[in-house]
């Protein structure tokens, strides 16, 4: 049986389990600075800043914190709003982001570039890719470079899906490496 080349189309982290074997944690309640001017999807690798805020996680920070899953706030307009991902430049109060911030989190990601069985146990950084404004969901996927270096995720295998195999594209198992809730300094 011969599988299909695996697409390439990033769509960011995905909780599938937790490396204890258990399910994932729920997602847990952070912050955004209203006005952020940067859309922040559902998917998307995220960093805590010296404010104490959320944002995007764009190469190489090590002061990651999970991935965003949503955010509820109150617009501008006085409405509760739910959405799959942070509009850039909102107005709002009582801003809420959820975010899957256990370090031992298990996600599924695609890669960037060609990983081999040889791959396993090495780390990637990301990719910062664009989401869709339509879905809310995130463009990022793992750098096509892997290596024995400290990067921000750690390979633990490929995902086992029905259209996914290890080559170009294909959809690994990580954890986050540089994690804030692992060994690291604080900020």
């Amino acid at each position: 049986e011969t599988k299909m080349a695996n697409v390439d189309a990033a769509f960011g982290f995905i909780p599938v389990r937790h490396l204890s074997g258990n399910g994932y944690s729920r997602a847990n309640k952070y912050t955004i600075t209203s006005g952020l001017a940067e859309n922040i999807f559902t998917g998307d690798l995220c960093i805590i800043t010296a404010d104490g805020v959320i944002t995007p996680h764009t190469a190489t920070e090590v002061n990651n914190i999970g991935v965003f899953a949503g955010v509820s706030y109150t617009n501008a307009s006085g409405e509760y709003v739910y959405s799959q991902y942070w509009p850039s430049g909102t107005t709002a109060t009582q801003i809420v982001a959820y975010v899957y911030d256990d370090p031992y989190t298990v996600f599924r990601v695609q890669s960037a570039g060609t990983p081999a069985q040889t791959n396993i146990g090495n780390c990637a950084d990301v990719v910062a890719g664009a989401g869709s404004t339509t879905t809310g969901q995130s463009g990022f996927e793992m750098s096509g470079t892997m290596s024995n270096g400290t990067a921000t995720c750690k390979i633990l295998g490929v995902w086992d899906g029905p259209e996914n195999a290890l080559g170009a594209n294909a959809v690994m198992e990580v954890v986050i490496n540089e994690h804030l809730l692992k060994d690291s300094a604080g900020i």
